[in-house]
C-alpha cells in the first residue's frame, strides 16, 4: 500500500498501479462491496496513514473530542524528514487500527481519513494538480466492482478539499526543505510543536469553515517557520 506518490516516482507508480491515471468522472474497479467480513486494510498500516489537518478536524468534529484526546487513545506522533505529524495508532499483536470495532468495522467510517477513504485508490501529485491511481492487489477482495471515482471518494466540497490537499502537500515539501537546515534539537522541537498547534488544533470562529481557518493558519506558519509555499 503506497497511497500517495509524486510524478517523480514513475517506477514506483508503474509497479503498484494498473498503469492508468483516473479523474473524478472515470470508472474504476475499486468498490469492495462494503468490505463485508473483511478489515485487512485496517491492520498493520500505522506508518502509512499520515493524517492531515482536515482528517483531524473531521475526527474531532465527529467524535466531539480534542486533538489531545485523540492522541491519548487513537493516534501517535511519528517523525519523518524531521517533521512530526499524527498517524493512526495500531493496537495488539495483529496491529489493528484503534478505530476498528470488535466486529471488524470502522467506527469512524463517516469521517474516516482521506487515505482510508481512497483505498484501494491512491493519489499521484502532478504540478499544481493530482490524479488517482488504482493500487493493484492492494485489496484482498477477489472481485472489485466498477464505481465512479467521485462516488467512491464521497467527499463534500470536493474542490475546496482538493485546494486544501494541494496546499498541504506543498507545505509539507517546503517544511521538509526548511527543516533540513535546523540542526538544533530544541529549535526543531519548537518548530514541530508550533506545526501541531497551528494546524491540528484549529478552532473555528463563528461563520468560518475549516478551509478558511486552515489558510489563515497557513499564512501565519509561512512567517513563523520561514517557509515559501
Amino acid at each position: 500500500m503506497k497511497p500517495e506518490v509524486t510524478i517523480s516516482e514513475p517506477l514506483t507508480l508503474a509497479s503498484i498501479s494498473d498503469g492508468r491515471l483516473y479523474e473524478l468522472k472515470d470508472l474504476v474497479r475499486a468498490d469492495a462491496g462494503g468490505c463485508e467480513g473483511c478489515s485487512a486494510c485496517c491492520c498493520g498500516v500505522g506508518e502509512l496513514v499520515k493524517l492531515t489537518p482536515f482528517d483531524i478536524y473531521e475526527m474531532m468534529r465527529g467524535l466531539e473530542v480534542s486533538f489531545d484526546d485523540l492522541l491519548a487513545d487513537h493516534l501517535e506522533l511519528r517523525t519523518a524528514d524531521k517533521i512530526t505529524l499524527p498517524y493512526l495508532k495500531m493496537l495488539g499483536p495483529d496491529e489493528r487500527c484503534s478505530f476498528l470495532s470488535d466486529e471488524g468495522r470502522c467506527s469512524i467510517h463517516a469521517f474516516r481519513p482521506n487515505i482510508c477513504r481512497l483505498f484501494p485508490l491512491g493519489r499521484v501529485y502532478l504540478e499544481n494538480d493530482f490524479k488517482y491511481f488504482l493500487q493493484v492487489d492492494a485489496c484482498v477482495k477477489p472481485k472489485l466492482k466498477m464505481v465512479k471515482v467521485a462516488q467512491w471518494i464521497g467527499i463534500e466540497n470536493y474542490e475546496k478539499n482538493k485546494t486544501f490537499l494541494l496546499a498541504w502537500h506543498t507545505c509539507l515539501k517546503a517544511l521538509a526543505f526548511r527543516f533540513k537546515f535546523i540542526r538544533d534539537a530544541e529549535e526543531l522541537k519548537a518548530a514541530n510543536d508550533y506545526l501541531l498547534e497551528v494546524f491540528y488544533r484549529i478552532t473555528l470562529k463563528e461563520g468560518e469553515d475549516f478551509y478558511d481557518a486552515f489558510f489563515k493558519s497557513l499564512a501565519k506558519a509561512k512567517d513563523r517557520l520561514g517557509i515559501i509555499v
